[in-house]
């Protein structure tokens, strides 16, 4: 006698069915594999990669306790002109370690797993992101790539941020890839030096700048944000409308655009202060820096 699937558990197993080949496309050919690449040692030992018929390479920092089985975050750390990953490492160089994001990153997975993170810090051409044809953003697509291939991550939740020449390349990779990244948390960039190829991809954006930055002043800043307010549908404003603060205040203020398609947020932050990864309300011992930009990464499940 044939077994027959009652109503409800049949629904229940087509939906199953249907659903399981989206959720497994989040999760990278690294899961469930033990790492062939990738070692605690990669934090100090660079990993090397050729793209572009050009030798590359790039550090990863494993959280504690990593998961093979777990998916999990991904975020790319740029270093700014002249800079280098391991100055990002270190937090040498005007840097906070790894932009101050571990910590962060290690108290909200306490409660939550899924928040596990992984960070990359690749190296620059000639320490910097000029990205002459494409080809910074054709590297990093290899390194992410190799990253997924050894470890377990969600292919959904893929971000970049970094300073200066990192904020316009991570300005450049959400011009660029569109989908293929989450979010990315512009600081103190530029629109034109590392370039803006495809730009028409809505992207969740951070970007802040310095209302007294004489390297890349605040206009290319505000021109970043403008096309990622127009490419994620956010409501019309008119830039006279966005405060920031006055010069001399040692204060920030943050504006949370509203009318953004879902998942497609815009915040951006004006500070008074110069151009530094590292800026600091007035009397405050400390930067806000990794708190705003943890707080807009982590928001993404």
């Amino acid at each position: 006698m044939a077994f027959k699937t009652p109503p409800l558990a049949a629904l229940l197993l087509t939906l199953l069915t249907t659903l399981t080949p989206a959720l497994a496309l989040k999760r990278s050919a690294g899961c469930g594999t033990t790492p062939k690449l990738i070692t605690t040692a990669s934090t100090t030992i660079p990993l090397n990669i050729t793209a572009n018929a050009k030798a590359r390479d790039f550090f990863v920092r494993l959280p504690e306790n990593y998961n093979r089985d777990q998916p999990h975050r991904l975020v790319l750390t740029l270093h700014a002109l002249s800079g280098t990953a391991e100055q990002v490492i270190a937090g040498t160089g005007g840097y906070i370690p790894w932009y101050g994001l571990p910590p962060l990153a290690a108290a909200t997975a306490a409660n939550d797993t899924s928040a596990n993170t992984i960070f990359v810090a690749p190296n620059g051409l000639n320490n910097g992101w000029a990205n002459q044809g494409g080809e910074d953003v054709t590297f990093l697509r290899a390194v992410v790539a190799a990253v997924e291939a050894d470890l377990c991550v969600d292919a959904d939740r893929r971000f970049a941020t970094g300073f200066s020449y990192g904020g316009a390349m991570s300005y450049a990779l959400a011009c660029a890839l569109g989908g293929e990244i989450r979010a990315v948390a512009a600081l103190s960039g530029n629109p034109q030096i590392s370039g803006c190829a495809g730009g028409s991809g809505a992207v969740a954006y951070y970007g802040q700048h310095g209302v007294g930055d004489t390297v890349l002043p605040i206009t290319g800043g505000r021109e970043m944000r403008d096309r990622f307010l127009r490419n994620n549908g956010c409501a019309k404003v008119d830039a006279k409308d966005v405060a920031e603060p006055v010069s001399g205040s040692g204060k920030r203020v943050k504006t949370v655009f509203a009318g953004c398609k879902e998942d497609k947020p815009v915040v951006w932050v004006a500070f008074d202060g110069p151009h530094t990864p590292t800026p600091k309300d007035a009397g405050a011992a400390e930067s806000w820096v990794p708190g705003e930009t943890w707080e807009f990464f982590k928001q993404f499940k």
